[in-house]
């Protein structure tokens, strides 16, 4: 009997074969929470830049010896650090997913096909935050 690198063995069983399928899904669940914290993130951000840059004209006397440019860098880093975390997740989602499907796991894998719908969902975040970050980078 040849051993396996594993301290396990992987049988492909209905049973083991659900619980595959079941970590596939807690893995997009986990994206998506991902994914709404980072369009929180994001979504803040932006607003804070654009709120005051908008009452930037509107600021009593008491408060201009604040830096101008304070809440456009807090915005800045709330929009790069949104896109940053979900792109590191989605990185660490493709390898976790790349090794659920491989190796000893490949028997579980099944005929059926995982639809990748929040991974979608994932890519168009970071271009949408990609996007705000340079509008607000560039005072648009």
């Amino acid at each position: 009997m040849t051993e396996t690198p594993f301290a396990f063995d992987v049988q492909p069983t209905v049973s083991n074969h659900f619980a595959w399928l079941r970590t596939q899904l807690g893995l997009q669940r986990t994206l998506m929470a991902a994914v709404r914290t980072s369009v929180s993130l994001i979504g803040f951000g932006f607003t804070v830049a654009q709120f005051f840059q908008r009452l930037r004209g509107q600021v009593p006397k008491g408060f201009e010896a604040m830096n101008p440019a304070m809440p456009r860098n807090v915005g800045l880093v709330l929009i790069a650090a949104g896109v940053i975390s979900l792109i590191l997740f989605t990185i660490q989602y493709h390898y976790t997913v790349k090794t659920l499907s491989r190796g000893p796991y490949a028997v579980l894998v099944g005929p059926e096909k995982i639809r990748v719908q929040p991974l979608l969902v994932s890519y168009a975040v970071i271009l949408i935050g990609t996007f705000a970050f340079g509008s607000v980078f560039m005072h648009f």
